[in-house]
């Protein structure tokens, strides 16, 4: 497997972003870290280069939800490491409300920063890649993705499972092409996007759940839930039951 050097992470100033920034630079990768608030950039950038001196780190302010921005910063971070070898589309929010609450306008800005957004990050990363003839574009999913799901996660659920098929439709384009697809999608991790929310089942921490999915990452496979055990049976299970028996566990 080739070895990506030069790394992009979008949302990466918090949670899952932030973890797998510091899972890929204690592997010695340089980083192009993008995000809204650039404060956390720049002491997460202050950081990596205590822990990990020789890892190259490159910030950039960024709103995905600004979408005439991000290819042109995903050019200047192409340009400043001297080609970008990985894409990880991480940015979005976890936040939604029931459908028919009038609270539509929540759901909006879930629906516009977890797809839309995602979709132009996407489009940014592939025609990058095709410039080269090679790259690997990683999506952030989620387990919810399998399955309609109730009350608050419903718009949520459904933003990541669209763009599961988004991304399954991009590796059907480039199959056999340089450029590969890999979609993760874990399950619960303690991390800000939970804070608040009941306890839940099989929550690891940060990070573990961020090296499960950097080592996840790393194989380069289609889809990989994380971590896999109890994720992947899990999500079979939810995948396949009956929906009254699923809403008697959620």
């Amino acid at each position: 497997m080739t070895e990506r050097q030069r790394i992009l992470i979008t949302g990466a100033s918090s949670g899952l972003g932030r973890g797998m920034a510091l899972e890929f630079a204690a592997r010695g990768r340089d980083l192009a870290l993008c995000a809204r608030r650039l404060d956390r950039l720049e002491a997460l950038r202050a950081e990596i280069a205590r822990r990990y001196p020789m890892v190259r780190v490159a910030i950039r302010a960024l709103d995905v939800t600004d979408y005439a921005r991000i290819a042109p910063v995903f050019r200047e971070f192409d340009a400043e490491l001297g080609g970008l070898d990985r894409i990880i589309v991480n940015a979005g929010i976890g936040r939604g409300e029931p459908v028919g609450s009038g609270r539509f306008a929540e759901n909006l800005a879930t629906v516009t920063t977890n797809f839309v957004a995602a979709l132009a990050q996407c489009e940014a990363a592939i025609e990058l890649f095709k410039s080269r003839g090679g790259g690997h574009l990683v999506t952030i999913s989620s387990v919810a993705s399998v399955r309609g799901l109730p009350r608050a996660q419903t718009v949520y659920a459904a933003t990541k499972a669209a763009l599961t098929s988004l991304s399954e439709g991009i590796r059907a384009d480039h199959w056999g092409s340089g450029i590969r697809v890999s979609t993760i999608l874990p399950g619960y991790i303690d991390t800000e996007i939970l804070s608040g929310s009941r306890q839940r089942p099989f929550i690891v921490d940060a990070e573990t759940g961020c090296r499960a999915m950097v080592r996840a990452i790393e194989r380069e496979r289609a889809t990989a839930f994380v971590p896999g055990w109890p994720w992947t049976p899990i999500a079979f299970l939810m995948r396949h039951v009956p929906l009254g028996l699923l809403l008697r566990f959620l």
